[in-house]
């Protein structure tokens, strides 16, 4: 995904006062990332934690910043840790070797070792969401890491055809995708040899988690008529885990319910019908870990 305006994001009204930008090494590479605690933090308490990954081209400074997790994260109380790629980038098996290249899942595996040493986190409430490359690198950690993740939120970024090759667990784990009709950067359509379309991916999951399409549930969502978009939510409730499509009808390659910037950029629709970080936190609370 182009970079935003980092000038224009740091317009965005968020807090990030309690933010730490902190480093460790991993495989001889000094790997960055954002740490951001809620401002009631209490270190005697256990909090769930969310990965936030950054679009290709981005940084973990924007990614905080656009997608205001940060105010979720109060409201909510949890722990939300913003990495970044090598190169703004992440390994999701097109455009880099899915075996040879970056060795990213082994990167977030060791920072939740790393983190739960330094904060109470609650193993059965760690989560993944991300944009673009960051979206498709949550499918990534859904297919090789559900010992770890409980549930996945990708944004724009649908199941690479690299990781549905390469699945590594039959366990089940919650994952709901989320991707604008319009999107001009990553099709909703899919894109042969790279990524499937997102209702592939809907089906997909459906499929990996033994649920029945009878079972799908659909609501539709116009609360500002004037954004030229609309909301539709597929969601299989199941259990341990369910699967959810939120497709944005005449949406962009952006974050629902951000502002709507894209200066310069042909990045489509931004949707105010929704604002994704709450329905995100809504669902992946719902499929913690039993």
């Amino acid at each position: 995904m182009k970079k935003l305006l980092l000038i224009a994001i740091l317009m965005l009204h968020t807090c990030a006062s309690y933010s730490q930008s902190t480093s460790f090494m991993f495989e001889e590479t000094k790997r960055r990332y954002l740490l951001y605690l809620p401002e009631s933090y209490d270190p005697e308490k256990y909090y769930p934690l969310v990965y936030n990954f950054h679009g290709g081209g981005m940084t973990a400074v924007e990614q905080m910043y656009y997608t205001r997790m940060n105010r979720a994260a109060d409201k909510y109380q949890f722990i939300v840790v913003y990495p970044a790629g090598i190169k703004s980038d992440w390994n999701v098996g097109f455009e880099m070797s899915y075996l040879k290249g970056t060795n990213d899942v082994g990167f977030i595996k060791s920072l939740t070792d790393t983190l739960k040493k330094k904060y109470r986190i609650d193993s059965k409430a760690i989560f993944a969401t991300g944009l673009s490359r960051g979206g498709f690198f949550c499918h990534r950690l859904a297919a090789e890491l559900p010992d770890v993740f409980a549930a996945v939120a990708s944004v724009g970024g649908p199941l690479p055809d690299s990781v549905k090759y390469f699945i590594k667990s039959a366990r089940k784990i919650a994952v709901m995708q989320v991707h604008g009709t319009a999107d001009k950067v990553v099709d909703f359509e899919g894109k042969p040899g790279a990524y499937g379309s997102a209702l592939a991916t809907f089906n997909y999951w459906m499929v990996h988690n033994g649920l029945d399409s009878k079972n799908v549930k659909t609501r539709s969502l116009n609360a500002n008529r004037k954004d030229a978009t609309s909301v539709t939510i597929d969601e299989a409730d199941g259990k341990p885990a369910g699967v959810a499509l939120i497709r944005i009808q005449n949406g962009g390659h952006t974050w629902p319910g951000s502002d709507p910037f894209n200066i310069g950029y042909p990045l489509g629709n931004t949707t105010s019908d929704i604002d994704i970080n709450e329905i995100m936190w809504q669902f992946f609370i719902k499929y913690k870990k039993q």
